[in-house]
């Protein structure tokens, strides 16, 4: 596909003033790649005519809900192709990684779950409980399949432990040094001291149910259908958890690291920085350029802003100096859209825009934020809570919380 330069959009277009159908969202059946682009790329431009005449003045009530709506479209068509991109990073993420690695193991866990049979095999991964670990390649289906929907795990940093917690030693520095003659004695200097940090799991859970009759009927891929129930509900938790999680059971979240919030003097290299908006319900472009300058250049080049669809709808109509809309869609796949130059990640969990919210932030997520996921995922077949259901207890310890805050920064609205 042919590269369009980003300020090629602020040139005129011949046909916006002609009548054009109002754009609509992409069909259930439109997952060609190639469409998709090229339908995103007209639905903005229908978005930037229609919204260039309610700049001009000529708002009225079927101008402004034509904008709505092709707005929306234009979102939809672009989270139709992040969600495509997600499935890629997802399908490359363990490539070449898939051999079986204890087929008998695997082949007992199977027939645990229709059966409730067990043998020497599957008791190697048996608690006093009777609980059971999952095989290795169900628990890296279900991590893939995280990263498809939890977009913090496309963007972070992942570290995988076998222990009850993680900890990291910061250094803060403080190495002293000094002029001296040649011949001038060498007093000791000070040493620099390490500010140490622990990331420890919460525990995650599912608990999807089946009837005996379907198990034992096997018209369905039981390994596919439970990894499905227990990814849906592990991505939606994660999700909130990894924005605003208190750390109570779960992750603490980045939200909470920021300047004033609950985190703030947690970690050794101090808050995430705030910059604040003038408004409580409206942002600029100067606020977004003052964001991304806040960030040292150094940490820039992986730098990306994560926002919700809401927050995202606003920035999209927001003009530079020169006339230029500052969002631009994405060009090819595998790219994502952007905000002033830098790649944009649509997190259904961030704030709203509203009185002294923070809707937006920008950083370095993959060295600002640090998701811990202890080994293994343990299953609980049960057989006997809910006849004539068999309820399977799904269990994944999983923990995180800011690794620098220096490499994140977040826009606060001002208090109402």
């Amino acid at each position: 596909m042919k590269h369009i330069a980003p300020g090629a959009f602020a040139l005129a277009n011949p046909l916006a003033a002609r009548p054009r159908a109002v754009t609509t969202a992409p069909r259930a059946d439109a997952n060609d790649p190639r469409k998709l682009l090229a339908e995103l790329q007209k639905a903005f431009e229908d978005f930037k005519s229609a919204n260039d005449e309610k700049l001009k003045g000529k708002a009225d009530v079927v101008l402004d809900e034509k904008v709505t709506r092709i707005d929306a479209a234009v979102g939809d068509f672009q989270k139709a192709i992040d969600d495509l991109n997600a499935k890629l990073a997802a399908a490359q993420l363990n490539s070449g990684e898939r051999e079986l690695r204890d087929a008998e193991y695997s082949e007992s866990f199977r027939a645990h779950f229709a059966k409730g049979t067990v043998n020497a095999a599957l008791n190697k991964g048996a608690d006093d409980e009777g609980g059971y670990l999952a095989p290795i390649e169900w628990d890296r289906t279900i991590v893939d399949k995280l990263v498809e929907i939890s977009p913090m795990r496309s963007i972070a940093q992942v570290q995988t432990i076998s222990t009850a917690g993680f900890k990291k030693l910061f250094n803060l520095r403080g190495t002293g040094s000094g002029w001296v003659g040649e011949t001038a004695a060498r007093p000791e200097t000070t040493t620099p001291e390490f500010g140490p940090l622990t990331f420890t799991p919460g525990e995650l859970y599912a608990n999807p149910a089946a009837t005996q009759q379907l198990l034992d009927d096997a018209e369905i891929d039981l390994e596919a259908w439970l990894a499905g129930e227990v990814e849906t509900e592990f991505a939606y938790q994660e999700g909130l958890a990894f924005v605003s999680g208190n750390g109570t059971n779960k992750p603490f979240g980045f939200l909470t690291y920021v300047t004033g919030a609950a985190n703030a003097a947690v970690h050794p290299f101090g808050a995430i920085q705030l910059k604040t908006a003038a408004s409580a319900t409206a942002i600029t472009t100067d606020e977004l350029i003052d964001l991304v300058y806040l960030l040292p250049q150094v940490m820039q080049q992986n730098a990306r802003f994560v926002l919700n669809r809401n927050a995202l709808g606003t920035a999209r109509k927001l003009k530079d100096g020169e006339g230029n809309y500052i969002w631009q869609p994405s060009f090819q796949l595998g790219q994502p859209s952007q905000l002033l130059s830098y790649p944009v990640t649509e997190m259904a969990a961030m704030p709203n825009i509203a009185a002294s919210a923070v809707p937006i932030a920008f950083g370095d997520f993959r060295r600002g934020y640090l998701i811990v996921d202890r080994t293994g995922v343990r299953v609980l077949r049960d057989p006997y809570t809910n006849k004539p259901y068999v309820m399977f207890y799904t269990t994944k310890r999983v923990g995180g919380g800011v690794l620098d805050p220096q490499a994140l920064k977040a826009l606060k609205m001002a208090a109402s």
